[in-house]
């Protein structure tokens, strides 16, 4: 993903978050009746055809775009392409940010701004600073991973435009969708409807996404 793109998805998602403030970009796609297109999909019937589809769509070079299914397919995240999430990343830069505000809080007031002798210790002793330490990098750690994997997920969200679509309802009982977002690099409306009816797809729905 190059530079553009990460700056466009990050401008997005703040939109999400915060509308009072920020306005998401300009829709690469439109409807005759000037709605924005959320994306296009398409429905399946049986686990194996979803699951081979979800490869060929990986294969076509597609990044933006999900399976949704009545139930876990094993395999499903192979199947997809889905790389290890940066979640990890995220937490370990949490855990040194409140390791480094620990230290620089403890010793800022002990050694420069109160300086304190404490039971005879100099000013510079680490020992005392451990639990503060260990306390500060677990809470941002912890607020970190529950903040960062809602975000990630692009979570809350109380409507989605897949919603609108009727038969999506059936997803939780006995059908299986692999949808294609527009914000996708390679997203063509005819290209990419001719993908998901040359894999097996049926129904093949283009998806507003009316606010």
């Amino acid at each position: 993903m190059d530079m553009k793109n990460l700056i466009n998805d990050a401008k997005a998602l703040g939109a999400d978050y915060f509308p009072m403030f920020l306005r998401k970009p300009a829709p690469k796609f439109v409807t005759e009746s000037g709605n924005p297109v959320f994306g296009i999909v398409a429905e399946f019937d049986e686990t194996p055809k979803v699951f081979k589809a979800a490869k060929k769509v990986r294969d076509a070079g597609y990044s933006k775009w999900d399976v949704h299914t009545p139930f876990p397919i094993h395999d499903m995240e192979e199947a997809m392409g889905i790389k290890t999430t940066k979640l990890p990343l995220m937490a370990g830069g949490a855990a040194v940010t409140g390791l480094c505000i620990a230290i620089l809080l403890q010793w800022g007031t002990t050694d420069w701004l109160y300086p304190t002798v404490v039971q005879g210790k100099p000013f510079d002793a680490w020992q005392p600073f451990v639990p503060v330490m260990f306390e500060l990098a677990v809470l941002l750690t912890a607020f970190m991973c529950i903040f960062g994997m809602l975000a990630l997920n692009g979570l809350p969200r109380f409507h989605h435009p897949l919603f609108s679509h009727e038969r999506f309802c059936r997803v939780g009982n006995d059908r299986f969708f692999i949808a294609i977002e527009a914000t996708d690099p390679n997203f063509d409306p005819e290209k990419t409807k001719a993908l998901l009816e040359e894999i097996g797809g049926t129904d093949i729905t283009l998806i507003e996404d009316v606010s």
